[in-house]
């Protein structure tokens, strides 16, 4: 009999319960074989961030919190967004008087200013390509686009971004560089210059080039200085120009920027619109974004015009990139250059990480020498500056100085073409440059 009870359980069984198993079975094999089949990054990448998030520790978590109230900050609300372009920006048209400068506590409730007198014959003789505002081309507005009446545009920053910054209060930031002696600092120049004087701006024209830039933790600038106070902790410094910089932008492009520092690049100041500070009043011309065309090796030339002037009558300091007048810097932002500059430089900068133990090979300019002259190597043109009376004038006592020349050089000249102009630039690690 006990026998028999078995057996009839053991058919019960097999009867009753094949289906369970079978179907219990189907779905384990279907869990093992969710878990080791490859996900698609390419398709569900966004999905995958939201889910790596969750189980990120509880710092990382904060850190994302703060970066995401900063872009909250520093990204107006928009009421138009240009999207189209082909350098990937996002551009939003935002409200004049809502720009990031008027969070500024003696900005709160004001709108810009009108535009001041411009200097005297600040249309030389010698004014020649791209200095017509309809030859001043930003790839998010090339196919036609633009904002409405009463907006300006800013390039939206993002949240990569600011993770490719070493932190928040960082990122849109220039490390401390060290006049004369760079090599703590990491970065190095050649630049013309005039001191000694009193300086009320400066004008030039500088081709546009797209330097090869070997990391995300190095630069190639070229631009104008408007300096005052020393090279300690006291420095003003105003520049503008273009640069290459794919920490700050994450790409290699060419691009329009401006800068300013009241504590030597300590905790003052930033690029661009990114903190408080530079007011914008023309609606067409974004800062921060990429210029196009550019300048070809032995072939066609473009450059840019930049003019920083100081107001005579309120003092506050002005941009004009070609014919388009951009915006201004308070004149409260500055310590000495409330007053004027003591020094102004034109040429180029780069930084130099040393990541590879040898120097950079981060370009400067087009990445060739001085001597290969026009064409080929960068220059500046047409240097002026400004003096007591809001004249442009040619700068007196011009000098020329390279940190490493057989890294990056310069060289000078004048004539009747190009006034007071040089050539600079170079590779950056060679035969000569270890």
């Amino acid at each position: 009999m006990a026998s028999s009870c078995c057996y009839k359980k053991k058919i019960s069984f097999s009867s009753s319960y094949i289906i369970p198993i079978f179907v219990s079975v189907l779905l384990i094999i279907i869990i093992v074989s969710s878990s080791v089949s490859p996900v698609d990054c390419t398709t569900n990448s966004s999905e995958n961030r939201r889910v790596n998030q969750s189980f990120r520790p509880d710092k990382e978590l904060q850190r994302l919190k703060k970066i995401r109230a900063h872009l909250a900050k520093i990204n107006k609300p928009a009421l138009k967004t240009i999207q189209q372009s082909s350098d990937g920006d996002l551009i939003d048209c935002v409200p004049i008087n809502q720009q990031p400068a008027f969070d500024h506590p003696e900005l709160q409730g004001q709108t810009p200013l009108d535009p001041p007198e411009r200097p005297k014959d600040y249309e030389t003789k010698n004014s020649t390509s791209r200095d017509d505002e309809n030859e001043i081309i930003q790839l998010w507005s090339s196919n036609g686009e633009s904002c409405p009446v009463g907006t300006i545009p800013i390039r939206r920053t993002k949240e990569e971004d600011i993770l490719r910054a070493t932190s928040i209060m960082t990122y849109g930031r220039k490390t401390k560089p060290i006049r004369r002696d760079t090599s703590s600092s990491g970065h190095e120049h050649a630049v013309g210059y005039v001191t000694g004087k009193q300086y009320f701006g400066a004008k030039a024209s500088l081709n546009v080039w797209s330097p090869k830039v070997t990391n995300m933790y190095e630069f190639s600038l070229s631009q104008i200085w408007v300096i005052s106070g020393t090279f300690g902790n006291d420095l003003n410094t105003i520049e503008a120009g273009w640069q290459v910089s794919p920490q700050l932008y994450g790409d290699s492009r060419p691009r329009f920027f401006t800068y300013w520092t009241t504590d030597a690049y300590q905790t003052t100041g930033c690029y661009n619109l990114l903190c408080t500070g530079f007011v914008q009043t023309h609606a067409r011309i974004a800062v921060g974004a990429a210029i196009a065309p550019i300048s070809t090796y032995n072939g066609r030339q473009f450059d840019i015009s930049i003019l920083v002037w100081k107001d005579p009558k309120i003092g506050h300091w002005w941009l004009q990139y070609g014919s388009a007048l951009v915006g201004y810097w308070p004149s409260f932002l500055f310590s000495h250059l409330r007053n004027h500059a003591s020094m102004v430089q034109f040429g180029g900068e780069i930084v130099d990480s040393r990541t590879s133990g040898f120097h950079t090979s981060t370009q400067m300019g087009s990445g060739h020498f001085a001597t290969e002259g026009f064409g080929k190597a960068s220059y500046f043109r047409n240097l002026q500056v400004v003096d007591w009376d809001n004249n442009l004038i040619p700068p007196p006592d011009f000098r020329a100085l390279a940190d490493h020349s057989n890294c990056y050089d310069i060289r000078g000249g004048n004539n009747r073409g190009w006034g007071i102009y040089f050539y600079y630039g170079g590779p950056g690690r060679n035969i000569k440059c270890p």
